[in-house]
């Protein structure tokens, strides 16, 4: 299958079980990795036949910089769900987010889930 990858999307956001996070806030990279059949786009050179990633961007943005959620979890999947729901051609969504800062005392580079959904 196909691939439309979107890597490290950069937003600001206000999830997390700590009081902090949810009211000083802080950053998310996320990445998509997006199932779809790129044949027909690839002979037509039409964006009717294939995915407008500056919408799923979009999608993305709202999400993560939008209501809060206690867990990343949550929110990536809301995103996976919210992809596959609104764009019909996509068979698949592998997103990992990642949370550079989270407030655990020592020494890491980042926490990051990893979740892959898909249709039924």
């Amino acid at each position: 299958m196909d691939k439309i990858e979107l890597n490290e999307m950069l937003f600001y956001g206000y999830h997390g079980v700590l009081p902090e996070e949810t009211k000083i806030g802080q950053r998310f990279n996320v990445s998509l990795s997006l199932s779809i059949d790129l044949s027909k786009a690839g002979k037509s050179d039409n964006l009717q036949d294939t995915v407008n990633y500056a919408e799923v961007y979009t999608l993305c943005r709202k999400i993560v910089e939008g209501e809060p959620k206690k867990l990343v979890e949550a929110v990536a999947e809301s995103i996976c769900e919210q992809v596959l729901a609104t764009f019909p051609l996509i068979q698949e969504c592998t997103i990992k987010l990642v949370k550079p800062d989270p407030p655990i005392p020592g020494y890491y580079k980042s926490v990051s889930i990893v979740l892959t959904r898909g249709r039924i």
